[in-house]
């Protein structure tokens, strides 16, 4: 199979190439960083680049991916992460792709009760970040290409996910790599936000796995929740990576780290992904924790 991956070089792009080439799926990698010119928000950079690689696939990740960096700049979370996503839509109906994969969030769900948990596809979008409203803009229009356009659009709803090679401005890399800093230095203590929350987190490697066989299986106009089913206290999460330390070391809460608005507690229900794919996760917490930290390691020595 031909596909496209936008935002190939952020922390999801390079895992889902290697997937997709193990797979015996031929790779087009497009990124603003790239050696072939492409910006998401330019409609006629992105019909070119598209036009040119001339894909059976596209997998759409190009995104401002970090939820804290909305709120400081939300219309460019707007631009990028909705207009940009209109842009790739536009192109491959233009172009005759046949299948799209949109890549949301959970953050869509935004505040939920804990009665509704875990959350299935049909609970209602309320979101509380100007991330989270920016991928409900492209969800929707993802789902009106294929209601009006016939589109091939598959729409994704990933719940937190990590792994080695994520930036260490998200929970896991940024625990793991104030630890391994520590151990470097020998500090007894590192900075953490908020504790409480709750997660759904998942290894990226399985989540790509995922997106490969809803292209291959899913229902096009559908969407489908990306997650692991059960939900691990940011506190839990703290505690694993310590576990590992080379020393003991002790968290102290910094209030600046703490999100001005935080969902307390975010569990997806992912029975509509397996039913339709067979994915079952395969990489167990502890072992992505423990392949975080090592590549935190690697990177300060």
């Amino acid at each position: 199979m031909q596909t496209v991956i936008t935002g190939a070089r952020g922390f999801v792009g390079p895992h889902l190439a290697a997937h997709l080439e193990a797979c015996g799926d031929s790779v087009v990698a497009l990124d603003r960083r790239g050696p072939v010119s492409f910006d998401v928000t330019e409609p006629e950079s992105v019909r070119t680049a598209l036009e040119h690689a001339r894909p059976d696939a596209v997998y759409h990740l190009a995104a401002l991916s970090h939820v804290g960096d909305s709120w400081n700049a939300p219309a460019r979370s707007f631009r990028v992460n909705a207009e940009g996503t209109l842009n790739v839509l536009r192109a491959c109906t233009d172009l005759g792709i046949s299948r799209v994969l949109v890549v949301g969030s959970a953050e869509e769900y935004g505040r939920v009760d804990p009665a509704d948990l875990p959350l299935h596809e049909d609970a209602p979008l309320r979101p509380v970040t100007p991330y989270g409203a920016s991928k409900v803009a492209a969800d929707f229009l993802a789902l009106q290409s294929f209601l009006g356009d016939g589109l091939g659009a598959i729409r994704t709803r990933p719940f937190n996910h990590t792994g080695p090679g994520q930036e260490p401005t998200f929970l896991v890399p940024a625990l793991a790599s104030r630890i391994a800093r520590a151990e470097l230095e020998g500090a007894k203590e590192i900075p953490v936000g908020s504790l409480d929350a709750v997660r759904d987190l998942t290894d990226v490697r399985d989540v790509v796995r995922a997106y490969r066989l809803l292209v291959e299986h899913g229902e096009p106009g559908e969407v489908y929740n990306v997650c692991s089913g059960r939900g691990v206290a940011v506190s839990e999460i703290a505690a694993g990576l310590l576990e590992r330390a080379e020393h003991q070391i002790r968290l102290v809460v910094d209030p600046e780290l703490v999100r001005p608005v935080e969902v307390p507690r975010l569990i997806g229900d992912n029975r509509r992904l397996r039913a339709a794919t067979g994915w079952e996760q395969e990489h167990e917490l502890a072992t992505t924790l423990a392949d975080v930290l090592d590549a935190a390691r690697r990177d300060l020595r």
